[in-house]
């Protein structure tokens, strides 16, 4: 009995004791605030659009240096003329049947979008002019161009940057080789006169390829279409297509062995490097396209 009394006598106590503990705290929520997100929002923008911006101008300042590097190596001009040959036949020869099969069906779709309203308004003769005016000036140089960047600019970024990596142009410093004048030189050479050869090759198959389908298709006599050629294309539309040819191929070949031997990061940076220049490739074609139009007529 006293034991029971005494834990009676102890509970009230231990009752108080626990009652007269400190409260626990209660979690701090931090306000909401939501004034200030729009505003983190624009940073965020405003400091993506200025990386970007910084990364285009060095790759243009870069694409610029090694134009004047390769300038500079022309002067005087001595070039490898093992590595010039082998870079013209690579890079004109195998690229022939891709660009007459490109070539072909441009010229054939350029009547197929003139042959039915001239048909229509009874003006047969010039179904040749406007394919012929349209391929010489402006889709053969250009479709060309992209083809010929997708398989020999890719091409050509991928065997220098393979070399960087590898440490092959090191190799070549280390025996007082310039890696610039050996490589780079041959290489901007071989683009920009197979470009032209394969233009002109090009604008042929085109215009063959537009009389071929007005003949077929849309039953041009072949006589109609050669006087339409004849008599209202002007040697200044072909030669504003080689002109555009001549820009292409710089443009091409500084792009692609700019992103060759600047490459970094192993394979990974490789297949990156390709993407760029590629992608640089086809931005500066367009550009130069709209310019060159603009200042020739």
């Amino acid at each position: 009995m006293s034991e029971e009394r005494r834990d009676d006598a102890e509970a009230p106590e231990a009752e108080r004791a626990f009652t007269s503990l400190p409260p626990a705290p209660r979690p701090r929520i931090p306000p909401v605030t939501t004034a200030k997100a729009p505003e983190s929002t624009r940073r965020g923008l405003v400091a993506s659009v200025g990386a970007s911006t910084v990364q285009i101008a060095q790759e243009v300042g870069g694409i610029v240096v090694l134009t004047a590097q390769v300038l500079r190596a022309l002067v005087p001009p001595r070039i490898d003329h093992r590595e010039l040959l082998k870079n013209l036949y690579k890079m004109g020869n195998r690229s022939v049947p891709i660009v007459v099969l490109t070539a072909f069906f441009a010229g054939g779709l350029m009547t197929l979008q003139t042959g039915p309203f001239v048909k229509k308004f009874g003006a047969t003769g010039l179904a040749g002019w406007g394919a012929g005016y349209a391929v010489l000036r402006e889709i053969g140089p250009i479709l060309i161009s992209l083809m010929f960047s997708g398989r020999v600019g890719a091409n050509n970024t991928a065997e220098l940057a393979t070399m960087t990596v590898t440490e092959q142009l090191d190799g070549l410093r280390a025996l007082a080789i310039d890696p610039v004048r050996f490589l780079v030189v041959p290489r901007v050479i071989a683009m920009m006169v197979m470009l032209v050869a394969l233009t002109v090759i090009g604008d042929l198959v085109a215009l063959l390829g537009a009389s071929v389908v007005g003949r077929i298709m849309l039953g041009i006599e072949w006589s109609s279409m050669y006087y339409s050629f004849a008599d209202n294309l002007k040697p200044f539309d072909f030669l504003h297509g080689i002109y555009k040819s001549i820009a292409f191929g710089a443009a091409i070949a500084m792009s692609s062995c700019y992103f060759g031997v600047t490459v970094r990061g192993g394979a990974v940076g490789v297949g990156r490097a390709v993407n760029a220049a590629v992608v640089a490739a086809a931005v500066s074609i367009m550009l130069l396209d709209f310019f060159l139009t603009y200042l020739t007529g």
